[in-house]
């Protein structure tokens, strides 16, 4: 089993959501992060003020998935969120040792 991380900018969340449901992925956990890469956030201006962002809202969207699937998710993904700009996100891909369903007991394969 393997763990997919995926970091994307806000409004590609409901494309990616949509992606990962056509491959019949159902279960997801989707969190609000912030962050910067080679973006190093920008300046705003608030009530005449000139202020550095360091950090840039994201999405952050965690999917676990049988590890013969990774490939095909990831290129899913990528159509789904990709925009050609800098700060389109990344993809990380983690091994999940074991998974289990606390209501049930239910382990691994069955858990997800």
């Amino acid at each position: 089993m393997k763990k997919i991380e995926t970091i994307i900018k806000p409004f590609k969340l409901e494309a990616l959501k949509e992606v990962l449901q056509d491959l019949g992925i159902n279960g997801m956990t989707v969190s609000e992060v912030k962050g910067f890469g080679r973006q190093k956030g920008h300046t705003e201006i608030y009530r005449g003020a000139e202020y550095v962002v360091d950090f840039i809202p994201k999405i952050k969207v965690e999917v676990i998935i049988e590890q013969d699937r990774v490939d095909e998710v990831i290129e899913a993904i990528i159509k789904a969120v990709r925009t050609g700009k800098i700060g389109d996100g990344k993809i990380f891909v983690l091994p999940v040792e074991k998974i289990v369903r606390i209501r049930t007991g239910e382990t691994d394969r069955e858990a997800i």
